[in-house]
């Protein structure tokens, strides 16, 4: 029988990125995983380190935007009607968390993690050897319409009391960064402080390595066999069983079934994501990730192509792809961007977990000594990962937090 000073059970980005912290730290770390590091829904991401986030997404406010989803033609978003009485409750939750008074606690709350992202991901970078997946030219987000633009003065305004670098561009300042896309807007934000990566896959296996060679180990096997045995914490895989005084769930997705085997119920929702490559077209490309802010997708260039990302799908969370979204998007997204022919056979389909208040959750799980949480990081798994082993890390060590852990607290949620 093995025993081991801490167990993760996840290896996606948050799960290897906590494995990573805790070893750091001197503890005996086992990362578990059905699969290889970074296999999953951290695979499928754009690739933006957004620490100049301020706005998490809201449910929409006009009719009209209302009314394109509910009729099945919105790019943004997409839902099968087979799943809508079961996502319902947790719909009603997110529109109640996106009024400007509870939006606005949300800002406060999640700005000390995205604030520490970048650095985070530098420092896990630098021991990790990975330097060389980072771009450090910011991102855009590009507005079609002059009205568009208007439409986030309070976020720009936010971001400059807070001192988020960012700058304003007109179209032809656009086209002097991303020569190569058409010039189909009006205008673009270029977020300079971010940074994005060229292989998200690749990271996480760079900051898995660097967990393997601090002592760390890898297995393969079933977190669901997760149960007390005494003291200790317990999984059975085929080796035999592993001990564990600590656990940290970091299932993304997967974490609702095990939690309400141990007695834990959070509303974790999911919102299921698509992306594709392309070549590009001739010898175009871009510089920096690009969000059509109309259309609600993203082009990034990635080691693989230029990588679109859809929007958010409601639907069963095993349910099969139903890659819609991508077809009403690619009418938008071939008349400004480059692309050429799909690099893949099918879409690459994902899906992020999701709490209703756009927060994680992170710290120590209610009722259950030694068991810890680190789940709901929503669109930012990416982002968020190194910041959230951190915390996790400094609070199983008895090291005080690099910010108030309180806003990520699953008691927040109880009745």
């Amino acid at each position: 029988m093995a025993r081991t000073d801490a167990l993760v059970l996840g290896a996606g980005i948050v799960g290897t990125s906590v494995a990573l912290h805790l070893a750091k730290r001197g503890l005996s770390v086992a990362l578990l995983d059905r699969r290889a590091p970074g296999e999953e829904t951290s695979y499928g991401n754009a690739g933006v380190i957004e620490g100049n986030t301020i706005f998490t997404p809201v449910f929409p406010s006009r009719l009209a935007a209302l009314l394109r989803v509910a009729l099945k033609r919105a790019t943004e978003a997409d839902y099968h009607l087979s799943s809508l009485l079961r996502v319902a409750p947790w719909l009603l939750q997110f529109r109640a968390y996106s009024r400007p008074e509870r939006l606005l606690e949300t800002v406060k709350a999640m700005r000390p993690l995205f604030a520490q992202a970048v650095a985070e991901h530098q420092a896990l970078a630098a021991e990790s050897g990975a330097q060389g997946y980072f771009r450090q030219e910011g991102w855009l987000k590009i507005y079609r319409s002059k009205a568009g633009l208007d439409a986030i003065a309070p976020e720009l305004a936010l971001a400059a009391e807070l001192k988020l670098p960012n700058k304003v561009l007109g179209r032809d300042e656009t086209l002097a960064l991303e020569p190569h896309l058409a010039p189909a807007f009006d205008h673009a934000v270029h977020w300079t402080g971010a940074s994005s990566v060229t292989n998200p896959l690749a990271l996480t296996r760079a900051y898995a390595a660097r967990f393997a060679a601090l002592g760390g180990v890898l297995i393969k096997g079933d977190a669901h066999s997760l149960h007390r045995s005494g003291n200790l914490w317990r999984i059975d895989i085929a080796a035999g069983p592993v001990d564990a005084e600590n656990v940290v769930v970091a299932l993304g997705p997967w974490a609702p079934e095990l939690l309400r085997s141990l007695g834990i119920r959070l509303p974790l929702g999911i919102k299921r994501g698509y992306h594709r490559h392309f070549r590009s077209r001739g010898n175009a490309g871009l510089n920096r990730p690009v969000l059509d802010t109309e259309y609600g997708y993203m082009v990034a260039p990635m080691e693989q192509g230029l990588r679109l990302t859809t929007g958010a799908e409601f639907a069963a969370r095993d349910a099969p792809p139903s890659p819609v979204q991508l077809l009403r998007l690619m009418p938008a997204a071939q008349a400004l961007f480059p692309l050429g022919e799909p690099v893949e056979a099918q879409p690459w389909m994902g899906c992020r977990p999701c709490m209703p208040d756009s927060r994680p959750v992170i710290g120590p799980a209610p009722q259950q000594r030694g068991l810890w949480l680190a789940i709901g990081h929503a669109h930012w798994g990416l982002t968020l990962g190194p910041a959230t082993g951190r915390m996790i890390a400094e609070m199983m060590t008895g090291a005080a937090p690099f910010c108030d852990p309180a806003p990520y607290r699953a008691e927040r949620f109880a009745r």
